[in-house]
């Protein structure tokens, strides 16, 4: 723009001069007009320049402006961006440690666990527990049958399973309470045979004397109580028995 602007002047002072040259033909000019035109011409260009420049100034702090506005935005996009993917990133990490607590309780349950049976810590499967606890459950709800056709099949499962000789007694127990003395008898010989020293055993004599007593075998309930209170003195069980020996009398 400037450029025009400056190639003008040129033209416009060339013609000035030119005429200045030739006053004969055209005797428009002396030289103090000549002065003043070209300083009049100068004045109206600087004023234009002045304008040009003062437009350029504007247009650029405007398109500055824009710019800065466009990188503000550009800011707030991004910081909106990672403010959500540092949500995102926590939630994964939560859930990841959601999963692993939960893979560990899992692999947990399926580990072998240590409990206290009779007094006795022993190493029980998850699924054995699951069993005993269902038998259990089944008596316990008066489910004889049910109960008693469970322990047998525990027993046949986990023969070495610290809950044998409660299965064992508890089996003896379906069956009396089924009338089944014969079953409850052979059972609760198995837990003092196998078992004597189990906290059960006392009881599991106990049982036996009274499926005989049942059965109309006084001989061998008083037999029994007898054996029962020879094997273990000490116990509460032993004082049962000697009351029912009395009755015998």
């Amino acid at each position: 723009m400037k450029t025009i602007i400056h190639s003008r002047l040129a033209a416009a002072l060339m013609v000035v001069f030119t005429h200045a040259a030739v006053p004969a033909y055209a005797g428009l000019f002396d030289d103090d007009e000549a002065r003043r035109a070209v300083l009049d011409l100068r004045s109206r260009i600087d004023a234009s320049n002045t304008r040009i420049d003062g437009k350029a100034d504007k247009s650029s702090t405007l398109e500055l402006a824009n710019q800065n506005q466009q990188l503000q935005a550009e800011i707030a996009n991004l910081r909106g961006q990672i403010e959500l993917l540092t949500n995102e990133l926590a939630n994964a990490q939560r859930r990841q440690k959601d999963f692993y607590v939960d893979l560990d309780n899992r692999i947990r349950k399926l580990e072998p666990q240590v409990v206290t049976v009779d007094g006795k810590e022993a190493s029980v499967q998850p699924s054995e527990q699951l069993a005993y606890d269902a038998a259990l459950a089944a008596f316990k709800a008066a489910d004889y049958k049910r109960a008693g056709a469970a322990f047998s099949d525990f027993l046949r499962r986990y023969p070495q399973s610290g809950y044998a000789p409660s299965a064992q007694y508890w089996l003896g127990n379906a069956y009396y309470a089924q009338r089944d003395y014969k079953n409850a008898i052979a059972a609760q010989q198995l837990v003092v045979q196998n078992y004597p020293d189990n906290p059960k055993a006392a009881d599991a004599m106990l049982n036996i004397a009274s499926c005989y007593t049942e059965l109309k075998d006084k001989a061998n309930a008083k037999k029994t109580l007898e054996k029962l209170i020879a094997q273990y003195p000490g116990s509460p069980t032993a004082q049962t028995a000697k009351e029912r020996l009395s009755a015998f009398q």
